[in-house]
């Protein structure tokens, strides 16, 4: 049987799980080079002589067009298949990864993480729709599984493999790797996808019209959203935030577009997804919880280097037990997850919100200790948290949505993660750079101050939890969790 066929269902075990693991492959990598490269900055910063805004775009220009072309991407995928999206999406990774690390200039290297982002925006909804496609039902949970695990880790582990790189490239053009690196593993990714990936599975008739218009209103709104969110040190004064209710008044419009348009053809993205319980809360809980997941990372490195010396692979070192924690819990979560529920994302929301809050202690109660050490043990256990979290609400956001609607409904999912990394950033690294004129100990006072409010915003989406568990017991009916028809 080929890798081309129609049916899902023609893919034998072996080549389902082979295809997965290409998938989950690419997702690390793309996902990879969100954190990776805010090691690499200092050395970066000497060698192309950039200046901080060159600095903000090379890290938040990736987040902002990764995010801006996830939904029409993931569309893209559910109507003129997967494996074709998959692997334009890796070749350009691959393309603007090489480009990056050749660069000469800080624009050159801002046009390249760029389009970096934008690819990696086309690939990921494609891992999330071929879960979708190739499993059914319970059988969904250990793959999901994996790929949480896939994301905790990835965003954890960037910093000590982007630290690493660094130390045996050299200061001044180890930072070319964090880059390099990604070139050998995206060929080896497009020749496998291709070969592994089921090709299109939607009939005809569905593959006439794209929405347009729905593309266009979705890009303007997110891209007024992102823009002060990612920009906030660069852009000073309060009038950058009125771009905020212009970007939501877009967005609302989109939806109102998409409503009608659904009417004549498949739109861009079904709203009356959010009709689903399951999949309207589990998405607020992923946009809550990456709001303080990942800023966690962006401050806990810029404490350890810029504020306690450490180099590069020391701070990157510094966050393996929270990767550790999540790859365990991870794989774990994916198998409990149709036994327990949200009840087990809530357990996670607990345990990382607990888990920020006794290493903000610890560095309180010996501040002179190496901060390696004494954060260890409480970012494990943020780490086992997290893996309870990511695979596991994904698996019940996802669980309702029909197969053709996977890649649209990944990309929203993994939009509203996207806005919610830049806002928590935005949030937790204005907390920070508040504390740094504290006085005595400024350094470590930010980094308790930015922990506790990372746990601060984690326990928002510990609230959504929690309402969903109680509208279970009380019994609602479960037909809104049905898939939606037209």
């Amino acid at each position: 049987m080929t890798a081309g066929s129609a049916e899902p269902g023609a893919l034998n075990d072996r080549r389902r799980w082979q295809a997965l693991g290409v998938g989950l492959v690419a997702a690390f990598m793309t996902l990879l080079d969100i954190s990776i490269v805010n090691v690499a900055l200092p050395s970066l910063e000497r060698a192309l002589r950039a200046d901080s805004s060159d600095l903000q775009w090379v890290l938040s220009g990736y987040a902002l067009t990764f995010g801006l072309v996830l939904v029409p991407a993931g569309r893209f995928g559910d109507v003129r298949g997967r494996r074709n999206a998959f692997v334009f999406g890796i070749a350009l990774f691959t393309l603007t990864s090489a480009m990056a690390g050749v660069a000469q200039s800080p624009g050159w290297l801002i046009a390249a993480r760029l389009l970096q982002g934008a690819a990696a925006g086309v690939v990921n909804p494609q891992v999330t729709g071929l879960i979708q496609q190739l499993f059914a039902g319970p059988e969904r949970a250990r793959p999901f599984g994996w790929l949480g695990a896939t994301i905790g880790i990835s965003t954890a582990v960037g910093p000590l493999l982007g630290g690493l790189l660094i130390a045996a490239g050299g200061a001044e053009h180890g930072w070319r790797w964090v880059f390099f690196v990604n070139v050998p593993v995206g060929i080896v990714a497009v020749l496998l996808g291709w070969r592994l990936l089921p090709g299109r599975v939607t009939p005809r008739d569905r593959r006439r019209r794209f929405d347009p218009v729905g593309v266009l209103l979705l890009g303007v709104g997110v891209t007024l959203v992102l823009l002060p969110l990612v920009q906030h040190e660069q852009w000073h004064g309060a009038t950058k935030w009125l771009l905020l209710p212009v970007g939501l008044a877009v967005l609302a419009g989109f939806v109102g577009w998409e409503r009608r348009y659904a009417r004549t053809g498949p739109p861009l993205f079904d709203v009356g997804l959010f009709r689903i319980r399951s999949y309207r809360l589990g998405s607020a809980i992923a946009l809550l919880y990456f709001g303080g997941f990942t800023a966690i990372f962006f401050i806990f490195t810029l404490y350890l280097q810029n504020g306690r010396g450490y180099s590069a692979l020391v701070a990157g070192a510094a966050i393996t037990p929270f990767a550790l924690g999540s790859a365990v819990a991870s794989a774990v979560g994916g198998r409990l997850v149709n036994r327990y529920g949200r009840p087990l994302v809530a357990t996670g929301l607990v345990a990382v919100v607990t888990g920020l809050g006794l290493a903000a202690l610890a560095i309180e109660l010996v501040p002179q200790a190496p901060v390696p050490w004494v954060t260890a043990l409480p970012l494990l256990l943020a780490g086992l948290g997290s893996g309870l979290v990511i695979a596991p609400n994904q698996t019940l956001t996802l669980s309702a949505v029909p197969v053709p609607q996977a890649g649209s409904g990944a990309g929203m999912l993994q939009t509203g993660q996207r806005i919610g990394s830049a806002a928590g950033i935005a949030v937790v690294g204005a907390a920070f750079f508040a504390a740094l004129g504290d006085g005595t100990d400024a350094w470590s006072r930010a980094f308790e101050r930015s922990l506790l409010t990372s746990a601060a915003i984690i326990t928002l989406a510990l609230v959504v939890a929690g309402v969903d568990i109680v509208g279970n017991h009380r019994g609602r009916p479960r037909g809104r969790d049905r898939p939606v028809d037209h």
